[in-house]
């Protein structure tokens, strides 16, 4: 089968990205409103971009709706900043609890039962349960789409990594099986990093 974007519905087009560009990681993302108000999303148009600077990015779509917007990218486009935390299989299903589409005034970390922490460096607060925490500020930010399937591209700069001991040893490696990291597959599902394999890179 050959599709082109040109011709093809938007839906089906969004369907083969999800479907064949996977696993995706998920961008966990807690963001506080000028007026003090939390927020947590999910996000898995998702990764890292470089490590100097450290830059991670993520995409907000825009929504079929008459408010097309997220809570999360209006908070980072008026404060600058926010917390990527990463999703274990622990906070899997609270995490999809977050997913839902609420009011700007729900507080999806009581909705979900997780626990906000301070961060040290931004206001936005870290989840607690998660196992690898970035802290962020606003690097850039690319309109990459006005229409439902379009967004906006955040990058943003870590100014301070958490994680758990048990997860990282003294030479900086992640231990997976102590991280269990869960990614983003098609529809509704999701998958495991259990099952890896090693190559040696040729020199």
């Amino acid at each position: 089968m050959i599709v082109d974007p040109g011709t093809a519905r938007q839906v089906d087009i969004y369907k083969l990205m999800i479907g064949a560009i996977v696993p995706r990681p998920i961008a966990f993302v807690s963001t506080m409103s000028a007026e003090g108000a939390l927020n947590l999303a999910p996000f898995s148009f998702f990764n890292a971009i470089g490590s100097a600077p450290p830059l991670i990015c993520f995409t907000a779509g825009v929504r079929a709706r008459s408010d097309p917007s997220k809570d999360t990218l209006r908070n980072i486009v008026r404060t600058g900043e926010f917390v990527v935390n990463l999703v274990s299989e622990e906070i899997a299903e609270k995490m999809n609890i977050t997913s839902g589409d609420y009011p700007p005034e729900v507080d999806e970390f009581a909705l979900a039962q997780l626990t906000p922490i301070p961060s040290d460096l931004v206001k936005p607060p870290r989840v607690k349960e998660s196992r690898f925490q970035m802290e962020c500020k606003r690097y850039l930010m690319v309109e990459v789409g006005a229409l439902p399937g379009g967004g906006t591209l955040v990058l943003g700069e870590v100014l301070r990594f958490h994680i758990a001991d048990d997860v990282i040893d003294d030479n900086f490696r992640i231990n997976p099986d102590k991280l269990r990291a869960i990614g983003r597959m098609g529809g509704m599902s999701y998958t495991r990093t259990r099952d890896r394999f090693d190559m040696v890179r040729p020199k």
